[in-house]
């Protein structure tokens, strides 16, 4: 990636001390991007299993694309939070911190000492951020956070069951990273307030409200029936709307219509000789409807051009002419856009295991405010010497804690 001279500027999160007692998804995401930010990030974890997602696959030599993919820009210490001298250590962590990202189980870090108002005690200006499926308090509040359920209960999976029932799992995790960009912008947002108060705070925060926030346009039909009108038509972007669909190419390859600008409609129908499919006096609302009498012609003509030409013609259509008619890409294909190269959103860590580690850049970093390079993730308890020292352990202190299973 090129950057630009703003690069040259120190990176907005620099001196901030982050302690990430996440795991899996989202908290680690969230934490490895405030260390693309500049922030210091100390990761917490079990000795002898760490982050379960140390062993997702797909594996490399040694380790889990995946766990790298989520923790750069970290150093690992073990601790054993059940135990008090485990705890006593992460209490040490609280003095200097500045943030604390955790995502037990309601409950969970009460039982553990390492709930907000233990920790508040400990370090007044702390901004502690839990992240839960479903928030600490309410009736679901007790349900594991998965992202299928979640993304279930939002009503966005539940969109078009008249189409699709019951409707694909979904290719993206959603609830996950939903519950992560918000942990982000809570945290930044805390840490900006406390500038002003001096004073942290606590962010309470459920992966399901995170994406239920997110979903206005799947719930803007009920919403207005909610303030008693009748919600129809509603906005159709979820596949009865011929100009935003999925058809398929010649050779049975998936492709994606967004054709609802009557600008890009227009050029559409002139591109194939078919002006007499240009609507006169077309409205916003007529571009978001599913085109009523309209609706089985457009289809008709949609399904012939896109069975009339192979996924690599329409992607040099695409490319040619702007209209968008777009192939649908594997993850395979995706990395191999000429677009994605051009735009510098993948570079490569030279791991010392590994080799040549490719990894997704936060886009971000072109305006300097975050960092291209990753390094490699943290192995298990990598830091964990550095980080006691760090806090006035002797070396006869950090051998007995290593001896009794502390770190």
């Amino acid at each position: 990636m090129t950057l630009t001279p703003t690069a040259a500027k120190p990176l907005p999160l620099r001196g901030v001390r982050v302690l990430d007692f996440s795991r899996l998804l989202p908290g680690p995401w969230a934490t490895q991007m405030l260390g693309e930010l500049g922030a210091e990030v100390i990761k917490i974890e079990q000795p002898g299993t760490g982050d379960p997602s140390r062993h997702n696959r797909p594996q490399l030599t040694k380790h889990s694309y995946y766990f790298n993919a989520m923790n750069a820009f970290k150093r690992s210490i073990t601790l054993d939070l059940a135990r008090p001298a485990g705890r006593a250590i992460a209490h040490r962590l609280v003095r200097n911190a500045d943030v604390a990202v955790e995502s037990f189980r309601p409950g969970g870090t009460a039982k553990l000492g390492l709930d907000y108002q233990t920790l508040r005690a400990i370090n007044p200006r702390l901004i502690y951020c839990s992240i839960t499926g479903f928030g600490q308090t309410g009736p679901l509040s007790h349900i594991a956070g998965h992202d299928l359920v979640m993304q279930g209960l939002t009503g966005l999976m539940g969109t078009a069951l008249e189409r699709w029932n019951p409707p694909a799992p979904p290719g993206f995790h959603a609830a996950d990273f939903a519950g992560a960009l918000y942990a982000i912008i809570g945290i930044q947002a805390a840490l900006a307030q406390r500038a002003q108060s001096g004073e942290g705070c606590e962010i309470d925060l459920g992966m399901f409200e995170a994406l239920f926030n997110m979903c206005v346009i799947p719930l803007s039909s009920p919403m207005a029936r909610m303030a008693g009108h009748s919600g129809l038509p509603r906005i159709e972007s979820f596949g009865a709307n011929p100009r935003y669909d999925t058809y398929l190419s010649s050779d049975g390859k998936p492709v994606a219509v967004s054709l609802l600008e009557t600008r890009s409609w227009t050029a559409f129908c002139a591109s194939i000789g078919r002006e007499d499919l240009i609507p006169e006096n077309e409205t916003l609302a007529d571009r978001l409807s599913a085109h009523g009498p309209h609706e089985a012609k457009y289809r008709q003509v949609l399904t012939e051009f896109c069975a009339a030409h192979t996924w690599s013609e329409i992607a040099q259509h695409l490319a040619a002419t702007g209209i968008t008619i777009s192939p649908i890409c594997t993850p395979d294909e995706a990395v191999q856009l000429p677009h994605v190269a051009a735009r510098g959103l993948i570079n490569v860590i030279a791991h010392p295991i590994e080799g040549d580690v490719p990894h997704l850049v936060n886009p971000l970093a072109r305006a300097g405010l975050a960092q291209v390079e990753h390094g490699p993730a943290p192995d298990l308890g990598e830091h964990t010497d550095a980080i006691l020292r760090e806090l006035d352990y002797t070396p006869a202190q950090i051998a007995d804690l290593h001896r009794d299973g502390i770190v």
